[in-house]
Parts: C-alpha cells; sequence; structure tokens
C-alpha cells in the first residue's frame, strides 16, 4: 500500500512556522527505511498495512511532542500483491506524457 500523508501541528514556533516539527516527523519515516518521498504537501510511504500505519503513528507522536493538538490527512491506495509502486505508478504517467504508453 501507498499512503500520502501530512502531518501539522497546531502550535508553530515564534513565527507560526510548523517546519521543525514537521521535520521530526519525516525524520521518523526517513529511518523507518520504508520507501518513501516528500514533497511541499505530502510525504509518500509504501508497505504493508502493519508497518506502514505504524510509521504513522510514530510520526504523529513526535509532533505531538510539541503541540497540543496535531492535524493528520491521510489518503491510502491499498493494493494487495503490488510493490514498488511509489515510482511505478510515476513511470507509468511519464510514458503516456511522452508516447511510449
Amino acid at each position: 500500500m501507498i499512503v500520502a500523508f501530512s502531518i501539522s501541528p497546531t502550535a508553530g514556533d515564534d513565527d507560526g512556522g510548523v517546519s521543525a516539527a514537521v521535520a521530526e516527523a519525516v525524520r521518523v519515516v526517513r529511518e523507518s527505511g520504508l520507501p518513501n518521498e516528500t514533497n511541499a504537501m505530502f510525504t509518500n510511504i509504501e508497505g504493508e498495512w502493519d508497518e506502514v500505519m505504524a510509521v504513522v503513528k510514530r510520526a504523529v507522536d513526535v509532533v505531538a511532542a510539541t503541540s497540543p493538538r496535531v492535524g493528520l490527512v491521510l489518503k491510502a491506495d491499498i493494493r494487495p500483491g503490488h510493490e514498488g509502486q511509489l515510482a511505478a505508478k510515476v513511470q507509468r504517467i511519464e510514458e503516456h506524457l511522452d508516447g511510449t504508453g
């Protein structure tokens, strides 16, 4: 499965920024060893249900340690028996764009 998620603390730093707290969540994801990528809006992670959800929970917990309230947006693509889809889905789109698909 692939999960795209975004975690945001309700309390920011002195300037209202949340990047330090979000960076700690991303660190949890990267240290998990699961395939992942982060963009401006979401972090994507791929793996089995239990392992992915455990990483999301740990990421929420690390943000919750710095904020009294945490927002979580999560979208999942659940497709048993398929691995490597984090890159493969994008590759299929690129193939259609360049006419080879």
